[in-house]
């Protein structure tokens, strides 16, 4: 039989599932609509597809290390009772250690690579599964991939930070790495500041009501120390240690090793939350 465009579109629209799902199930039921929505929904494709549209900004960050490549990685669930889960943390170590063994350059070419879990499914496969067993929307948001000396620390699941040093030092690197998790540095040093954000913090400095009535000189100087200042805070290099804020991370590091680069990552950070109200979710599954 053959599989129109109008049969893919009725049985997308009956299941949620993809265009290359949903014309496969077609072609495996021979274009019967209704054997093919329950060999979707067998495999777990129906009610993962579906669940796709809800808001995920629970879940947890992560890191693995292999040798002398190591990953950070986010992946978001619905709720926290969810990310909890054992079966959902295996599923993003098994993701991270994908991203270490395989190197994708993109969410997308993840999602297509075999998991290096050695279970002979993708990742993408493989996230379709949980959703269909746990009953959550899954998504992988973002990951970093780093070669080699490399550091993490992971705070509850809820702040990663993956460190790349070119000398190694594993207690003083995992210093560093809480101290990250800590402090939030946006950058190594001062020279990777870009210049659009250094003149648009001295334009908010500029505009401030109680440099207002000074000279333009004295509020020039006042405005450079100013951000300065905040330039300093920004920098990883120049912040006090959170152990020892009588020196810096440079002198804590000096003769040691080089900061390579870092990325921290905070859970849900900038995604929509929820905002159901618990005992009204569990009165509407109730009347279902």
């Amino acid at each position: 039989m053959e599989i129109t465009a109008t049969l893919v579109k009725e049985l997308r629209e009956k299941t949620g599932a993809g265009i290359l799902d949903a014309k496969k199930a077609l072609v495996e039921n021979n274009g019967d609509i209704e054997k093919a929505a329950e060999y979707l929904r067998q495999k777990g494709i129906a009610s993962a597809d579906k669940k796709m549209s809800r808001i995920a900004a629970e879940g947890v960050v992560d890191t693995y290390v292999n040798g002398n490549i190591g990953a950070v990685i986010e992946v978001n669930c619905e709720t926290d009772f969810v990310a909890k889960n054992a079966e959902f943390q295996e599923l993003v170590q098994a993701i991270a250690k994908t991203v270490v063994k395989n190197n994708p350059s993109s969410i997308e070419e993840l999602m297509a690579t075999q998991c290096a879990c050695g279970c002979g499914r993708t990742i993408e496969e493989r996230v379709k599964e949980k959703i269909a067993t746990i009953g959550e929307k899954i998504t992988i948001r973002r990951f970093v991939r780093y070669e080699g000396n490399i550091a993490t620390y992971v705070h509850n699941k809820k702040i990663a930070v993956l460190l790349n040093t070119d000398k190694a030092n594993e207690a003083i690197a995992k210093d560093v790495c809480l101290h990250i998790a800590s402090c939030a540095p946006e950058f190594i040093s001062r020279d990777q500041i870009p210049a659009n954000v250094i003149e648009e913090e001295k334009r908010i400095e500029m505009g401030k009501e109680d440099l207002a009535k000074k000279p333009e000189e004295i509020r020039a100087k006042i405005v450079e120390g100013r951000v300065n200042k905040l330039m300093a805070q920004k920098c990883l290099l120049e912040q006090p240690f959170v152990k020892s804020p009588d020196e810096t991370i440079q002198q804590l590091i000096e003769g040691k090793f080089a900061i390579l680069a870092f990325e921290r990552y905070v859970l849900g950070e900038g995604l929509e939350k929820r905002q159901d109200n618990f005992a009204d979710e569990v009165n509407a599954q109730l009347k279902k």
